[in-house]
Protein backbone atom coordinates (compact mmCIF):
# COMPACT_ATOMS: atom_id res chain seq x y z
CA UNK A 1 0.00 0.00 0.00
CA UNK A 2 1.33 3.39 -0.99
CA UNK A 3 1.34 6.09 1.67
CA UNK A 4 -0.17 9.37 0.59
CA UNK A 5 1.82 12.53 1.12
CA UNK A 6 -0.04 15.69 1.96
CA UNK A 7 1.77 19.02 1.90
CA UNK A 8 -0.54 20.38 4.60
CA UNK A 9 0.97 17.81 6.99
CA UNK A 10 4.44 19.26 6.48
CA UNK A 11 4.60 23.01 5.80
CA UNK A 12 8.39 22.81 5.61
CA UNK A 13 8.19 20.75 2.43
CA UNK A 14 6.77 23.68 0.46
CA UNK A 15 9.13 26.13 2.15
CA UNK A 16 12.13 23.95 1.35
CA UNK A 17 11.06 23.50 -2.27
CA UNK A 18 10.93 27.28 -2.69
CA UNK A 19 13.84 28.39 -0.50
CA UNK A 20 16.47 25.94 -1.78
CA UNK A 21 16.40 27.30 -5.35
CA UNK A 22 16.38 30.86 -3.97
CA UNK A 23 19.53 30.22 -1.92
CA UNK A 24 21.23 28.59 -4.90
CA UNK A 25 20.14 31.52 -7.09
CA UNK A 26 21.85 33.85 -4.64
CA UNK A 27 25.02 31.73 -4.69
CA UNK A 28 25.05 31.80 -8.50
CA UNK A 29 24.58 35.57 -8.47
CA UNK A 30 27.49 36.11 -6.08
CA UNK A 31 29.76 33.81 -8.12
CA UNK A 32 28.70 35.58 -11.33
CA UNK A 33 29.55 38.96 -9.84
CA UNK A 34 32.98 37.76 -8.68
CA UNK A 35 33.65 36.20 -12.08
CA UNK A 36 32.64 39.41 -13.84
CA UNK A 37 35.08 41.34 -11.64
CA UNK A 38 37.87 38.89 -12.52
CA UNK A 39 37.06 39.34 -16.22
CA UNK A 40 37.37 43.11 -15.81
CA UNK A 41 40.79 42.68 -14.18
CA UNK A 42 41.98 40.42 -17.01
CA UNK A 43 40.73 42.91 -19.60
CA UNK A 44 42.52 45.78 -17.81
CA UNK A 45 45.77 43.80 -17.60
CA UNK A 46 45.47 42.78 -21.27
CA UNK A 47 45.19 46.45 -22.28
CA UNK A 48 48.28 47.33 -20.23
CA UNK A 49 50.28 44.47 -21.76
CA UNK A 50 49.19 45.41 -25.28
CA UNK A 51 50.19 49.04 -24.65
CA UNK A 52 53.60 47.91 -23.40
CA UNK A 53 54.05 45.59 -26.40
CA UNK A 54 53.46 48.47 -28.81
CA UNK A 55 56.56 50.26 -27.53
CA UNK A 56 58.95 47.29 -27.64
CA UNK A 57 61.11 45.95 -30.43
CA UNK A 58 59.88 42.64 -31.83
CA UNK A 59 62.00 39.71 -30.69
CA UNK A 60 63.43 41.51 -27.65
CA UNK A 61 63.42 39.67 -24.32
CA UNK A 62 60.85 42.05 -22.84
CA UNK A 63 58.66 41.71 -25.95
CA UNK A 64 58.69 37.92 -25.57
CA UNK A 65 57.81 38.21 -21.87
CA UNK A 66 54.78 40.35 -22.69
CA UNK A 67 53.73 37.98 -25.49
CA UNK A 68 53.78 35.10 -23.00
CA UNK A 69 51.70 37.15 -20.57
CA UNK A 70 49.23 37.93 -23.33
CA UNK A 71 48.84 34.21 -24.05
CA UNK A 72 48.17 33.48 -20.37
CA UNK A 73 45.70 36.36 -20.14
CA UNK A 74 43.84 35.00 -23.17
CA UNK A 75 43.66 31.55 -21.54
CA UNK A 76 42.38 33.09 -18.30
CA UNK A 77 39.73 35.07 -20.19
CA UNK A 78 38.50 31.92 -21.93
CA UNK A 79 38.16 30.10 -18.60
CA UNK A 80 36.34 33.08 -17.08
CA UNK A 81 33.88 33.55 -19.93
CA UNK A 82 33.02 29.85 -19.98
CA UNK A 83 32.56 29.90 -16.20
CA UNK A 84 30.34 32.98 -16.42
CA UNK A 85 28.17 31.29 -19.06
CA UNK A 86 27.75 28.26 -16.79
CA UNK A 87 26.86 30.44 -13.82
CA UNK A 88 24.28 32.38 -15.83
CA UNK A 89 22.84 29.07 -16.99
CA UNK A 90 22.65 27.93 -13.36
CA UNK A 91 21.02 31.18 -12.35
CA UNK A 92 18.30 30.65 -14.95
CA UNK A 93 17.81 27.04 -13.88
CA UNK A 94 17.43 27.98 -10.22
CA UNK A 95 15.00 30.80 -11.02
CA UNK A 96 12.96 28.37 -13.15
CA UNK A 97 13.11 25.79 -10.37
CA UNK A 98 11.77 28.30 -7.83
CA UNK A 99 8.88 29.27 -10.12
CA UNK A 100 8.11 25.64 -10.90
CA UNK A 101 8.11 24.90 -7.14
CA UNK A 102 5.56 27.63 -6.50
CA UNK A 103 3.34 26.33 -9.30
CA UNK A 104 3.76 22.75 -8.08
CA UNK A 105 2.78 23.80 -4.56
CA UNK A 106 -0.40 25.34 -5.91
CA UNK A 107 -1.18 22.13 -7.79
CA UNK A 108 -0.55 20.09 -4.64
CA UNK A 109 -2.86 22.39 -2.70
CA UNK A 110 -5.63 21.89 -5.25
CA UNK A 111 -4.89 18.15 -5.34
CA UNK A 112 -3.94 18.14 -9.02
CA UNK A 113 -1.69 15.10 -8.76
CA UNK A 114 -0.72 14.69 -12.40
CA UNK A 115 0.23 18.36 -12.71
CA UNK A 116 2.07 18.26 -9.40
CA UNK A 117 4.10 15.21 -10.43
CA UNK A 118 4.97 16.74 -13.78
CA UNK A 119 6.07 20.02 -12.19
CA UNK A 120 7.96 18.22 -9.42
CA UNK A 121 9.92 16.34 -12.08
CA UNK A 122 10.57 19.53 -14.06
CA UNK A 123 11.63 21.40 -10.91
CA UNK A 124 13.98 18.64 -9.89
CA UNK A 125 15.45 18.51 -13.39
CA UNK A 126 15.99 22.27 -13.47
CA UNK A 127 17.60 22.13 -10.03
CA UNK A 128 19.92 19.29 -11.03
CA UNK A 129 20.95 21.15 -14.19
CA UNK A 130 21.54 24.29 -12.13
CA UNK A 131 23.74 22.50 -9.61
CA UNK A 132 25.63 20.83 -12.45
CA UNK A 133 26.22 24.21 -14.07
CA UNK A 134 27.38 25.67 -10.78
CA UNK A 135 29.84 22.81 -10.27
CA UNK A 136 31.12 23.12 -13.85
CA UNK A 137 31.49 26.89 -13.52
CA UNK A 138 33.35 26.49 -10.25
CA UNK A 139 35.67 23.93 -11.84
CA UNK A 140 36.41 26.40 -14.64
CA UNK A 141 37.20 29.03 -12.01
CA UNK A 142 39.69 26.63 -10.43
CA UNK A 143 41.35 26.29 -13.86
CA UNK A 144 41.53 30.06 -14.21
CA UNK A 145 43.07 30.43 -10.76
CA UNK A 146 45.67 27.82 -11.72
CA UNK A 147 46.66 29.86 -14.79
CA UNK A 148 46.66 33.10 -12.76
CA UNK A 149 48.93 31.53 -10.16
CA UNK A 150 51.32 30.33 -12.88
CA UNK A 151 51.34 33.84 -14.34
CA UNK A 152 52.04 35.47 -10.98
CA UNK A 153 54.79 32.94 -10.24
CA UNK A 154 56.42 33.62 -13.62
CA UNK A 155 56.23 37.40 -13.14
CA UNK A 156 57.70 37.13 -9.63
CA UNK A 157 60.59 35.03 -10.98
CA UNK A 158 61.25 37.60 -13.69
CA UNK A 159 61.23 40.38 -11.10
CA UNK A 160 63.68 38.49 -8.86
CA UNK A 161 65.98 37.84 -11.80
CA UNK A 162 65.86 41.49 -12.90
CA UNK A 163 66.53 42.81 -9.39
CA UNK A 164 69.39 40.40 -8.79
CA UNK A 165 71.05 41.68 -11.99
CA UNK A 166 70.39 45.27 -10.91
CA UNK A 167 68.18 45.95 -13.93
CA UNK A 168 64.97 46.83 -12.12
CA UNK A 169 61.68 46.02 -13.77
Amino acid sequence: MQAEFNFSDNPFAVLTAIVAPAVLTNASSVLSLGTSNRIARVVDRTRVVMHELAGLAEGSAQHNVYLAQLTQLQERAQYLFRALRMMYFSLGCFAASALISVLGSAMAFYQMRAGFRMLATLGLGAGILGVGGLVAGSALMVGEVRVALAQITHEAELARTSFSKGEGI
